[in-house]
């Protein structure tokens, strides 16, 4: 399942897959910066899959890390509107529970993963 097939919130901060909230993409980042980042997080996450070793594997994941941060899904949140950093919280305990209930049972499935392979991810949660 890619990225567009997920719910997102209406202000564009967050996407919901397994029932969580996982931030978005910052939205300002030029399509070079945003593809870097990319390929950076899938090296990093192809390193973790690969390390041997405590000392391998750490820093990888601070690579996975590092490379999050550039994408805007961790760290200080790209949005200026006020709003909460909801991540990983279910929509129904946050600021996004009406707009989470009154999706159509599609859109909710699709957030749920209800009914799909496990493991699947977006290429950026």
């Amino acid at each position: 399942m890619s990225r567009e097939d997920y719910p997102v919130t209406p202000d564009g901060h967050f996407f919901v897959s397994k029932s969580r909230l996982w931030r978005c993409t910052d939205p300002s980042l030029d399509d070079s910066e945003r593809r870097a980042a990319i390929k950076a997080l899938m090296q990093a996450r192809r390193a973790v899959r690969d390390s041997e070793g405590e000392a391998e594997e750490r820093a990888a994941r601070d690579a996975v890390e590092t490379a999050k941060r550039r994408l805007g899904e961790r760290g200080p949140v790209w949005w200026d509107d006020g709003k909460p950093d909801e991540g990983g919280k279910h929509p129904k305990n946050t600021i996004y529970a009406d707009w989470w209930s009154n999706l159509d049972c599609a859109a909710r499935t699709r957030g749920t993963g209800e009914g799909k392979a496990s493991g699947i991810r977006s290429s950026t949660a």
